[in-house]
């Protein structure tokens, strides 16, 4: 009885919070900054158990309609001081969800607010690694999933910002390789990028119970999403490895097991997450074979280059008379020091 009348409290408190915060933006001196500032208000409300409807993000998505700068850096200030000066878990929560619904498809000029603030799409700029809400335990473990939720959006973030770094880069200096096609392509630091974010969503709390919630629900399934689009781009560029994979060296190879291994690291709590609905055997598998198929190449190469090594130091030996049976001899390009060793049958 005593739980469900303090959670009555809450809520008439929240919703007087709320309330207050409305009249505050509606009685802004600068009309069109109160607009924005009500508009963001209404779209993260104190209520733990809703995401924002629709109707709510839709207004804040449409501040982008208006093509000032001004306008569009307004909309992000304001959402961003909702997210910095709250103490509520859902209100994080719900600012996150708002952001991170402009980030995916909200209007470019939103976009590229978020992108170049505060300090251009950096890790952890949204600044929440140590967010609390100790109101009550449902809130405490809201709060690690805006802990959680935050650096899934940050690096949202910085996988837009790399990649199309990456395709510019890739336009501006392209160049026919060995098969006619253009463009050198550093596969590896897309990779490492787009596997980094699939590490972050691992990355997610315990209490995946509070799945049940709406709004918690309605986050992951934003966030599912962005793993399928991510992994697209995973599966697209990990085909064209095991297409180029002759022509890698041992660095090369070497590093991409390396990434592919931390990949597949990730299947099983992916899995878990998203309750088998980020689920692809087609795309693990082929994940797992070109692993496999660098590995086997790495091994190859390498024993191919000890073979070289070792020949070196036969017609090295064959030239130098002066060359005692078992003495240690630094070779160029091989290991530090090396046996001889001469056979003295016959």
């Amino acid at each position: 009885m005593a739980i469900h009348q303090n959670k009555k409290l809450n809520n008439l408190l929240h919703a007087l919070k709320d309330k207050a915060s409305l009249i505050k933006a509606t009685f802004s001196i600068n009309r069109r900054s109160s607009s924005i500032k009500v508009a963001v208000v209404r779209a993260t409300t104190h209520g733990a158990r809703n995401p924002p409807s629709d109707a709510r993000v839709s207004a804040v998505l449409a501040l982008g309609n208006d093509f000032r700068s001004s306008t569009a850096f307004a909309c992000i200030e304001a959402l961003m001081n909702r997210l910095h000066t709250t103490s509520s878990a859902a209100v994080a929560m719900k600012s996150l969800f708002t952001l991170h619904i402009i980030v995916i498809r909200g209007p470019f000029n939103l976009r590229d607010q978020v992108s170049f603030f505060p300090s251009y799409g950096g890790r952890n700029f949204l600044n929440l690694s140590a967010f609390r809400d100790v109101s009550d335990s449902e809130m405490s473990d809201l709060s690690s999933w805006v802990r959680w939720y935050a650096g899934v959006v940050e690096h949202n973030v910085i996988v837009d910002r790399k990649l199309d770094r990456i395709l510019y880069f890739r336009s501006r200096n392209c160049e026919i390789d060995e098969d006619g096609r253009k463009g050198k392509v550093d596969l590896s630091e897309e990779l490492v990028v787009l596997v980094g974010f699939v590490e972050r969503i691992c990355e997610v709390p315990e209490s995946l119970h509070l799945q049940k919630k709406d709004l918690v629900y309605e986050v992951v399934r934003l966030v599912l999403q962005n793993y399928r689009l991510v992994q697209k781009e995973i599966w697209v560029r990990v085909k064209e490895i095991g297409e180029r994979v002759e022509r890698l060296s041992v660095d090369e190879l070497s590093e991409l097991v390396g990434i592919l291994t931390r990949l597949e690291n990730c299947r099983w709590k992916v899995s878990v997450l998203f309750v088998n609905r980020g689920k692809s055997e087609e795309f693990w598998e082929l994940v797992k074979k070109t692993r496999g198929k660098l590995g086997e190449k790495k091994r190859l190469k390498e024993e191919k280059r000890m073979i070289m090594v070792v020949e070196s130091v036969e017609s090295t030996r064959l030239r130098n008379p002066f060359v005692e049976p078992g003495q240690l001899m630094w070779v160029p390009g091989g290991p530090a020091l090396l046996p001889l060793t001469v056979s003295t049958v016959g």
